[in-house]
């Protein structure tokens, strides 16, 4: 039974941002809730309601207003956010112009940068102004390889503040990786860093930069920002120039274009293992509402909080941890190594910078764990209100951990959603408690459900994640998807006009949701699925293990469960812990997630936004070819897979 770990005082609720909202909920359609699920259960019975009312409560800025909610609720595909309103995505997110900390940097340099919102409006009209000079306009794309750093904030804000689209990939991608991305969408502007640093070691980007552009004949321009040296060498990239000679020193003020709800903000991309990325439009005016809504109401994010998401600028993350400065938050940026030059290394951040919102992944936090760093003990975290963990589920152990050895008074949410959302489907709740292995909730005005194979909602049973209403942030299309089938395909074929997600969950009776996996990288062993995660969240916590990998293996017209195991430093694969592992999936998850075969492995592969990868190790195991190692961040991971002895009896 899941174990409750934390409930937040009634004098902590009451001062939180979903409190007032559901304050507001009751004024004005004279209801009663007092908790969250009947909160949630409205919203999603009533989104026109829900979302008018959010619209207000989060104070959306626009120059012209709405005259419907939702058109066509009922399509999804099709229907309609907010239809008649005018805004701009950056002038949201430029509403505060004061002398409040916006951006705080740090590099594995050590060296910290700030920028007020005042300076960081003057940095953005600079690099605007010089844009619009070069002819950049609405619906141009403008690119970044970049770093996590002020500057890629800066020039996603200046190309959005024009209308133009904002993509960007970190600078560990290699080039095809890069290529497979901004080649399917034709930039015209590429921002990037001269390098980047890693481990204590600067890397230089140009040679990657000058392969990247000779394959990209759409980029009229590339802005260098300075980082691993003050003067880099840039003759050997075409139409170049240095960050500080790109921008308008005269320019004063931001001329926000003016653009309809729908129109493209981002490109995001899917992780691109099983063929090209899927390039994921989404537009303005969604991106903007959803997200807000995620950061005020579920992370009861407030202007005075500070708030850090460690992330890269390949994953959506960053856009979602950009997004606050519509709050009026203090931005923490890191760009580097997390455990570098110690394993406690953002602990020491999160003290010197007064984090209030800590954000990390799973992983990192079982690395914290077995590298034996106790954050509480070793750090002044007394303004730490909340930490957000995501890329893949957390274990029962390190909800414990977390706890146990960063700080008892706090709110852990486990979040989940998707690049193709720019968001979450489960969430943090602030007015709520915290129970082990558990998402706290749905998110508002988000109908998620677990439907069983038959379409049927299901409780307390594992089954897909679905969404049976449409919802602000869902793309408005795929890049060079002129039918749309491949947008259809990616979500609706399943179960039509509801969107299939490829989790696997289930919703617990209290309205919680536990992940089990992706649901295309579930086990099938005599016919029953299984998620993966219950065997994670076993062997995470068995100090013997650094890294595990479970896949599905065809075998005499069934499927045999498969675990590779990575070892801890100083252990074996001993018969003993061999009989150790099976005793303790069989007793703590069941006797079919126990794996016929259990073999050592090197390595594990993991994706460039550090998601395990499967479906690639299946692939490899059957003989079958992975066809886009780029899209890994370790693809020589994969050699080991190949046509070994132990699979073939």
């Amino acid at each position: 039974m899941p174990e409750k770990l934390w409930e937040p005082s009634e004098q902590r609720i009451q001062s939180t941002n979903m409190y007032g909202f559901m304050t507001r909920v009751n004024e004005k359609f004279n209801q009663h809730f007092t908790d969250y699920p009947g909160l949630w259960e409205w919203s999603v019975t009533n989104l026109e309601d829900f979302w008018a009312t959010a619209w207000d409560f989060l104070d959306i800025k626009v120059s012209a207003p709405y005259h419907t909610v939702i058109q066509d609720k009922d399509k999804m595909p099709g229907a309609k956010f907010f239809a008649g309103s005018k805004l701009n995505f950056a002038e949201n997110l430029l509403r505060f112009r004061d002398d409040r900390t916006a951006l705080v940097f740090r590099g594995e340099d050590t060296v910290r940068r700030t920028l007020t919102y005042n300076q960081l409006y003057d940095e953005v009209a600079q690099t605007a102004a010089a844009l619009k000079a070069m002819g950049v306009k609405a619906g141009d794309r403008v690119v970044g390889f970049v770093p996590n750093m002020p500057e890629s904030i800066i020039a996603m804000l200046a190309a959005t503040s024009l209308g133009a689209v904002w993509s960007s990939c970190s600078p560990d991608f290699g080039i095809k990786g890069v290529l497979d991305r901004f080649g399917q969408t034709r930039p015209k502007v590429l921002f990037t860093a001269d390098g980047y640093f890693f481990k204590g070691k600067p890397l230089s980007s140009i040679e990657r930069i000058a392969g990247i552009v000779a394959e990209l004949p759409s980029i009229e321009k590339i802005v260098v920002v300075p980082y691993i040296s003050d003067t880099p060498d840039i003759s050997a990239l075409p139409n170049a120039v240095h960050y500080a000679d790109f921008k308008d020193a005269s320019a004063k003020d931001i001329e926000f274009v003016q653009m309809n709800f729908d129109d493209p903000l981002y490109i995001m991309y899917s992780s691109g293992t099983t063929g090209l990325p899927k390039c994921m439009v989404q537009g303005i005016g969604g991106v903007l509402v959803h997200q807000k809504k995620e950061l005020v109401l579920h992370t009861d994010l407030k202007k005075e909080d500070t708030i850090f998401y460690f992330t890269t600028c390949g994953w959506m993350m960053w856009n979602w941890l950009t997004a606050s400065l519509s709050v009026g938050a203090t931005l923490v940026l890191y760009d580097g190594n997390p455990f570098h030059p110690g394993p406690d290394a953002l602990w020491q951040m999160a003290q010197d910078e007064k984090i209030t919102v800590f954000g990390t992944s799973a992983g990192y936090i079982e690395a914290l764990k077995n590298a034996g760093v106790k954050p509480g003990s070793q750090f002044d975290l007394a303004p730490l209100k909340s930490v957000l963990s995501t890329g893949s589920p957390l274990s029962d152990e390190n909800f414990k951990f977390v706890y146990a050895h960063v700080k008892s008074d706090l709110q852990l949410a486990s979040i989940s959603g998707g690049s193709d959302l720019n968001g979450c489907f489960a969430l943090g709740n602030p007015i709520g408690p915290v129970y082990t292995g558990e998402l706290q909730c749905r998110g508002l005005g988000m109908a998620v459900y677990a439907y069983d194979d038959n379409g049927q909602p299901v409780v307390d049973q594992q089954a897909e994640l679905v969404c049976t209403a449409p919802f602000p942030s869902m793309p408005i299309y795929f890049w060079g998807d002129e039918d749309g089938s491949k947008y259809h395909s990616a979500y609706f074929d399943q179960f039509p006009g509801i969107w299939t997600h490829g989790d696997f969950i289930k919703v617990t009776p209290r309205g919680g949701v536990i992940m089990f996996g992706r649901s295309d990288a579930t086990l099938n062993p005599g016919g029953v699925r299984i998620g993966t995660a219950e065997i994670y969240r076993r062997l995470d916590a068995m100090p013997e293990l650094e890294d595990s990998v479970v896949v599905g293996q065809s075998w005499n017209n069934d499927v045999r469960v498969i675990l590779f195991v990575k070892l801890a430093q100083g252990y074996d694969l001993t018969p003993e812990l061999e009989a150790k592992i099976r005793a303790d999936i069989r007793a703590n998850a069941s006797p079919r997630h126990v794996p016929a075969k259990i073999i050592a492995c090197p390595d594990v592969p993991y994706t460039l936004n550090m998601k395990k990868v499967e479906l690639a190790v299946k692939k490899v195991i059957e003989g079958k070819e992975v066809k886009n190692k780029d899209a890994l961040k370790n693809p020589e991971a994969l050699d080991f897979f190949e046509d070994l002895t132990e699979l073939k009896s």
